[in-house]
């Protein structure tokens, strides 16, 4: 089998099956598993895959830019942010993260909820002007434009002096193995911040981003109290994790 062909083969499998394992690519076509792991080199740098320990996992669609992730499964992203709403109790302070999920989070929340929502992101607190009883705190900082929020270390340090109920986390994949993950190492760090300020965390996961990765990690699954999504709940990628159906 030539390169081009075991590429295909490979892309092929990761589609099926959600996953690559490189030990046991290699055994099945009877290569070398260096060779494989050169093939999965190659394609993550093509953005074809998303190179993990021992093989790799498919590409996050969240990892795009804001005005395209807004138009991606949209419908999921509708159930998630009512099913996150639910949990906001009246009279509780909430993390809110940035994103298209965050926003319709926003859209979901009641007209009359009484509550105190801190963000750093604008395009959410713009959002959350319609809510006149909803007390909103914006964490300022360096503009991260891919998502629309304040990242760095001013960001940081303004969210130490928060204390909240709940942290509504976005991400751009969720996996039992590969753990929850985003695109940039700054925003990966502001939100293991903002985890770290709130009683619980819950972790806002359209159907994307179930079974994909990206290359940092935010947080192991067992440091969160629930991951909020609509996908099935046997899906591989969920397999052991807190989950709650939205």
């Amino acid at each position: 089998m030539l390169a081009a062909e075991r590429r295909d083969f490979l892309l092929a499998r990761l589609h099926a099956d959600g996953k690559l394992v490189a030990k046991e690519i290699a055994a099945e076509l009877g290569v070398a598993e260096d060779s494989i792991r050169r093939d999965l080199r190659e394609m993550a740098a093509a953005g074809l895959c998303q190179r993990v320990y021992g093989g790799a996992l498919p590409v996050s669609p969240a990892t795009a830019d804001y005005a395209t992730r807004a138009t991606v499964a949209t419908s999921s992203k509708e159930r998630v942010a009512a099913a996150a709403a639910a949990l906001i109790r009246p009279g509780a302070t909430v993390l809110l993260d940035g994103g298209t999920t965050a926003l319709a989070v926003t859209a979901a929340l009641p007209r009359d909820l009484v509550a105190t929502i801190v963000t750093h992101s604008p395009t959410v607190a713009a959002a959350l002007v319609g809510h006149p009883a909803v007390d909103v705190y914006v964490l300022g900082g360096r503009l991260f434009k891919h998502s629309a929020v304040t990242c760095g270390a001013a960001a940081a340090e303004a969210a130490r002096s928060v204390s909240a109920d709940l942290f509504l986390l976005g991400v751009t994949g969720v996996h039992h193995e590969a753990g929850l993950t985003t695109g940039d190492a700054d925003e990966a760090a502001m939100k293991r911040t903002l985890a770290g300020r709130a009683a619980d965390t819950y972790v806002l996961a359209s159907i994307e981003k179930i079974g994909a990765a990206s290359p940092f990690l935010v947080l192991a699954p067992n440091e969160v109290a629930g991951i909020i999504t609509d996908a099935p709940r046997d899906h591989p990628a969920l397999a052991g994790l807190p989950v709650i159906p939205a």
